[in-house]
């Protein structure tokens, strides 16, 4: 008789614990997982928000002279938004930069923070040869 109740599964092994069928290679531990890059809109959000906070500047005043409303641009500076190209103008114009200014910076951190992943080098862990930036509307 089972020792087992019949509300209750019994779970039958096929082989041993642990045991690997004959030839298998030995297990390895599973890859640690890679570190997340940072999303474009988080670093140009990053940039935005440094640059209003080093001038001391209000959410609102850089949103009124920016023409765009203020809970959007907080939106885009937390990074919730992927804010099209003229609104970025927009806010990088209120803060004395131009767009060309706003994307360099935003790609110096995006530089700096995988710079990180790859070990300290630029091409380490990326499949790219590419340096540069390329930005695609």
């Amino acid at each position: 008789m089972s020792n087992h109740r019949p509300s209750e599964a019994r779970v039958i092994p096929l082989r041993p614990h642990g045991a690997r069928p004959a030839g298998a290679p030995p297990r390895q531990a599973p890859p640690a997982p890679a570190a997340k890059e940072p999303l474009w809109r988080d670093l140009v959000g990053d940039v935005l928000r440094r640059e209003r906070l080093a001038q001391e500047r209000t959410l609102k005043d850089v949103a009124d002279q920016a023409r765009i409303s203020m809970p959007y641009l907080s939106e885009v500076e937390r990074g919730r938004k992927e804010a099209s190209s003229e609104v970025l103008a927009a806010a990088a114009h209120a803060l004395g930069l131009n767009l060309g200014d706003l994307l360099t910076r935003a790609q110096g951190e995006l530089t700096r923070v995988t710079s990180r992943y790859a070990g300290g080098s630029r091409r380490g862990a990326s499949a790219s040869s590419h340096d540069g930036m390329c930005l695609a509307a």
